[in-house]
This record gives C-alpha cells, sequence and structure tokens, in this order.
C-alpha cells in the first residue's frame, strides 16, 4: 500500500494521502544534541522543509527556533508520525520528540546554519 507524503502550503503543512496532518506553529521539545545549546529545544516550528519516511515512522526536515536560547535553524528528521497498517497514526508530540540518527550515528544531512538571538 503506497502513501503519499507532501509538504503544502509553501511549508506550513504535511500533508498525508491529500490529508492536512500536521502543521507549523506547534511547539515541540526536541532532544537534539546540535541544534542548541538547551539540554531540551523548545522548538516553534515555523516550515516544513521536507518529508519522508524511515522504516515506519514519517519524518520531517524542519525550520525553527528554540524559544529558550533563540537560536534559528533546521532540525533533521524529526519523528512526526508512523504507518500502521496503512495508516497514518501521529506521534505525541506533547512529550519529547528524538531526533533520529543515521546508521553511524550522527544527524542526518548536512550541519544547519545557526543563527542565535
Amino acid at each position: 500500500m503506497t502513501t503519499r507524503l507532501r509538504v503544502l502550503d509553501d511549508g506550513a503543512w504535511l500533508s498525508v494521502d491529500d490529508t492536512r496532518r500536521v502543521s507549523v506553529s506547534e511547539l515541540w521539545r526536541l532532544d537534539a544534541p546540535g541544534f542548541c545549546e538547551c539540554d531540551l529545544a523548545d522548538l516553534v516550528v515555523e516550515n516544513f522543509l521536507d518529508v519522508g519516511v524511515d522504516g515506519r515512522t514519517v519524518t520531517a526536515r524542519v525550520y525553527g527556533q528554540c524559544i529558550v536560547c533563540g537560536t534559528k535553524s533546521t532540525v533533521e528528521r524529526v519523528p512526526v508520525g508512523r504507518i500502521v497498517d496503512g495508516e497514518f497514526v501521529d506521534i505525541d508530540r506533547e512529550g519529547v520528540l528524538s531526533v533520529r540518527r543515521s546508521a553511524a550515528g550522527e544527524p542526518a544531512g548536512d550541519e544547519p546554519d545557526k543563527t542565535t538571538g
């Protein structure tokens, strides 16, 4: 079974099978070493840059700002949901989200440019 994943409305929504499922302006608590100096980043999601899958986990590349320290940057491979029996199931984004790692243990993608303040 095929599941269509897309970024819509200039990065404002993630669409799963032509239904808007995840939006920007959410506050996510991230365990994302390297994003900022905070132990856990409190990230306001400002834009979805890409969406993909890692096994059954739907992941997104997002741009946002930590509201604690002010760092603005991108975060790779943030889990936003899972595909279970061909259907999208939300991940509880009220808890701490752990950025998924590549096989080598490094964050996926290139190191993002960061701004603070």
